[in-house]
């Protein structure tokens, strides 16, 4: 079934503002209009996902999305605003403990936002190829939206960690396999999801379309597909 096409409710000045700095309260709008958006996709169904995007950096300082709620009915003032210990600024609720990913690969990548989904095309993806530790994608005009690529030649890899409910050896995990592998913009949890991140809000959405675009391709796709290994 084709996933229907979402109302944009992007504010054309706070598009305009991402490539800058944004106040907590933009950014706030910024994450409600694209958890509706993702949901819309059924990127993020449930209470699946979680967003952050960095209002400031020294101190650290994040705007993230709280725990168990449902994207297509998020709201600005769900938004919490939280330190680099987790500590709760702002809001009314408490961040999912994935916010130690978010903060491993904002500290990695000096990442201005990352973006978590649960689709089941990343879904079905992470489980397929966990035995590979990843997957390549190459050979599609998508893969030049995802910043720094300048050709459909271009081979990414995207790696794949075993899911673990301990967030604090996983946020380990999720920094070590950052390092060892600096070209990546995205990577799978197994059975659990998509976590790509961009230097600005809007740049790691678009990283989540473009992968999430691919992932479909891919899992669509059987004929030749033992020959995407890396």
């Amino acid at each position: 079934m084709a996933s229907p096409i979402p109302s944009r409710s992007y504010d054309a000045s706070l598009t305009l503002r991402q490539e800058h700095e944004c106040t907590f309260a933009e950014l706030s709008s910024l994450l409600a209009a694209i958890g509706k958006d993702f949901y819309s996709h059924g990127w993020t169904f449930g209470t699946g996902g979680n967003f952050s995007a960095v209002v400031e950096t020294d101190p650290l300082r994040l705007a993230i999305t709280p725990t168990s709620v449902d994207k297509g009915t998020l709201a600005s003032s769900d938004i919490l605003e939280i330190n680099e210990a987790g500590d709760v600024l702002s809001g009314r609720s408490r961040p999912s403990y994935e916010h130690l990913l978010h903060l491993a690969i904002v500290n990695t990548r000096s990442a201005g936002a990352v973006l978590h989904t649960h689709s089941v095309w990343a879904t079905v993806l992470s489980q397929r190829e966990a035995a590979r530790r990843g997957l390549a994608i190459e050979g599609y005009e998508m893969l030049k939206g995802l910043e720094g690529v300048k050709t459909h030649e271009h081979r990414e890899w995207v790696p794949i960690l075993s899911n673990c409910q301990d967030m604090v050896q996983l946020a380990a995990l999720v920094k070590a396999m950052l390092d060892d592998n600096p070209a990546a913009h995205g990577f799978l949890l197994q059975g659990h999801g998509l976590y790509t991140w961009g230097r600005t809000l809007l740049e790691a959405k678009r990283h989540v379309e473009i992968f999430e675009f691919l992932f479909e391709v891919l899992g669509r796709t059987t004929d030749g597909w033992e020959q995407r290994s890396r």
